[in-house]
């Protein structure tokens, strides 16, 4: 390897951003997916209905989507319908938000403290109904079984973004694997040399980005100290006969679940006459597949009475640490395992030190720890510093 050559290791999104964000210093760099499809978690199922790996969402106050704007590298993207909103409470379908939902949402013009969990400050501030349909609806960015037992500083920075009118979420056409085409297409334009079906066993010669999920990275440094708070996240994709009426989301806030049926915004998603329904709940505890799923089909069932009739296609699925790191009362995002490991190895993706809403966790790593490879073998009277991303989600 030259000395202005970086290796990436993970061809996901925080591995295509850290590799764009390399080259555009002046480095050389070579990337390693070990699948033979770039994405990672970002991926799209193929086929007559196209499914996230859960709801994905990129959001338009954010540094992330600002990066891809002034890269012209945004895919087409569409907004959320206005109406169609539902909420579950108490084992119902609601139109009418309840009095608790209501004044849970007046909570996020609170400051929320760090080192207290969310359904303890939200109880102490409205009592113990608010707090429980605060944690439920907390549901829709934490992917988790309880989001009332996280910091309460967590939660509410994030619910205030996730539950802004108009919301700032926005959808990208043909599913996440369009913005991945085009994070491939510019690395490749740059010069980034990419190669598939390349898993990487020993650490090579650096500066490396290790742009992997926190497990992958363990095994590879041999850091049993990359550890961090994640959840077990119950997944349902549906492809069903569509039929007017179906609801456009569905909040559960008895189980911090969410329903979201996507062709709403996107048709191309799914054959004419059909749509795709996208389900997420946390898995408790020890629950397995079977038991999980149990859940989400009764969830289901109160948002979709007759989805079994209707059914055309579908995926189930359990995944763990899938959807970003979680911050438990007494800690932040800057308590999280560091992006500068030393000896010129550094870590990207959406469970490391860096700040942001879900996929711009993976920006924020990936484009410092890009910044922190270039200078690290003596660069920097040939490229810039790097930024801080301390306020990359203001």
């Amino acid at each position: 390897m030259s000395e202005r050559s970086i290796t990436v290791i993970g061809g996901g999104l925080a591995g295509l951003v850290a590799s764009i964000a390399a080259a555009e210093q002046g480095a050389r760099v070579t990337l390693h997916e070990a699948h033979r499809q770039l994405g990672g978690r970002a991926r799209s199922t193929t086929g007559e209905f196209v499914a996230n790996l859960g709801p994905h969402a990129l959001y338009a106050d954010g540094p992330f989507h600002r990066w891809l704007a002034d890269r012209d590298l945004l895919p087409p993207l569409v907004s959320p319908h206005l109406g169609g909103f539902r909420l579950r409470t108490r084992g119902r379908i609601r139109r009418t938000p309840p009095l608790a939902f209501m004044r849970a949402m007046a909570l996020l013009r609170h400051d929320a403290p760090v080192d207290v969990d969310l359904r303890t400050w939200a109880a102490s501030k409205a009592g113990d109904e608010v707090a429980a349909a605060l944690a439920g609806a907390c549901g829709v960015f934490s992917f988790d079984h309880d989001p009332g037992r996280l910091s309460a500083a967590f939660a509410i920075e994030r619910a205030r973004r996730a539950f802004r009118v108009p919301s700032p979420a926005r959808f990208v056409v043909g599913g996440w694997a369009r913005l991945v085409e085009r994070l491939a297409d510019r690395a490749r334009a740059m010069g980034v040399k990419i190669s598939l079906g390349s898993p990487v066993d020993a650490l090579p010669p650096g500066p490396v980005i290790v742009a992997t999920d926190l497990r992958a990275a363990r095994r590879l440094l041999g850091d049993v100290t990359l550890q961090w708070t994640g959840t077990r996240t119950a997944l349902f994709d549906a492809g069903v006969i569509e039929r007017r009426g179906d609801p456009y989301v569905v909040s559960d806030l008895d189980e911090s679940g969410w329903v979201e049926r996507f062709t709403a915004m996107d048709p191309s998603l799914a054959p004419p006459g059909c749509s795709l329904v996208q389900v997420q709940l946390g898995a408790r505890p020890g629950e397995d597949l079977e038991a999980a799923m149990a859940r989400v089909e009764r969830l289901v069932d109160t948002t979709l009475p007759d989805w079994r009739d209707r059914l055309l296609w579908n995926r189930r699925s359990l995944v763990t640490d899938s959807s970003g790191a979680l911050d438990l009362p007494g800690t932040t995002w800057r308590d999280r395992p560091a992006i500068d490991r030393g000896d010129g190895v550094y870590l990207a993706g959406d469970m490391v030190a860096a700040p942001g809403l879900l996929s711009e966790v993976s920006w924020a790593s990936a484009v410092q720890a890009a910044a922190l490879a270039v200078v690290s073998r003596g660069w920097r009277d040939h490229m810039p510093a790097p930024s801080p991303v301390s306020g990359a989600t203001r």
